[in-house]
């Protein structure tokens, strides 16, 4: 997955050194055509595999009924998401691409069968991570949150985590009916979770009815899309038990159904309590989505 910034290059470790967005388009481009290899040699040798890919979803909304946040948005998504998955999915990349390339500098260099092996190399599925959403605009007064790799605008319309990332189910069905309309390939979210402050009480119990509330609407909004017409594959929790969060490094921003008795500042024993939310997934499970109460 790559994003605008992904595009600039960026600065990183000790020395700060500057990784362009030749190098980095030009690296993701090899990182394709290896992956098309690999899919071409599956389908090839173990028919019955299905291959798929993994993307970050971020879906941004236009801050504004403006042209320019429009045109800011489809930007924004065709960098941040579509750019990877138009290439893996449909086996070549998007009518944007060679702007995004001369406005960066950036010259793709190519082998003389790379457009046959991405072409040969499609996966079957495509399956996604989704958080949040967030507003892309132009204008000035546009106020910021915190996200997953990236922030964005602040929208009005949702609550947001402690952490400040905006809760949107409907943005999920959202998500997955742009996905499937624009690939018509099976479509599975592999990551959605809530991190928050849980408290175990004296007893061991974690009341944590804001996950199961969470949880609730998301599965809700995903049977949505599924009477939409989405084929959605399935659908899987970021995490099931408490782990330092790979966003903040923290223990205290917590995730599973399943509590661990370990703290940021080292102490705690790794002993491990379900929280409400585990016998609620497990309904939901039992259920297939049906049992939401």
């Amino acid at each position: 997955m790559y994003g605008t910034s992904n595009l600039q290059g960026f600065e990183g470790g000790r020395d700060k050194l500057y990784v362009g967005p030749q190098i980095r388009l030009q690296s993701l481009h090899h990182q394709f055509v290896a992956s098309a290899k690999v899919v071409k040699y599956a389908h090839e040798h173990y028919p019955d595999f299905k291959m798929g890919c993994m993307t970050v979803y971020l879906q941004t909304y236009p801050a504004t009924c403006d042209p320019k946040d429009q045109l800011a948005n489809q930007l924004n998504m065709r960098t941040r998401v579509f750019y990877t998955t138009d290439v893996q999915v449909r086996g070549y990349y998007g009518c944007y691409a060679q702007r995004l390339w001369d406005e960066q500098g950036v010259t793709i260099e190519w082998a003389d069968d790379d457009a046959e092996i991405l072409r040969e190399g499609k996966v079957d599925f495509l399956s996604f991570s989704y958080y949040m959403t967030n507003l892309i605009g132009t204008h000035d007064d546009l106020e910021q949150t915190e996200g997953n790799i990236v922030g964005g605008g602040k929208n009005p319309y949702l609550e947001a985590s402690a952490w400040g990332w905006q809760i949107d189910p409907d943005g999920l069905r959202f998500a997955l009916n742009e996905m499937y309309d624009r690939y018509q390939v099976p479509v599975m979210v592999v990551e959605n979770g809530l991190g928050e402050f849980d408290k175990k009480e004296e007893d061991g119990s974690v009341h944590d009815g804001y996950r199961i509330d969470y949880l609730r609407k998301h599965v809700a909004a995903m049977r949505e899309a599924v009477i939409d017409g989405v084929d959605l594959m399935g659908y899987t929790w970021w995490g099931p038990i408490d782990l330092v969060s790979h966003g903040t490094g923290e223990m205290r921003k917590r995730y599973g159904f399943i509590y661990v008795d370990k703290y940021d500042d080292g102490t705690g024993d790794l002993s491990r309590s379900k929280k409400d939310s585990f016998d609620y997934y497990k309904k939901v499970i039992a259920s297939n989505g049906e049992d939401l109460d």
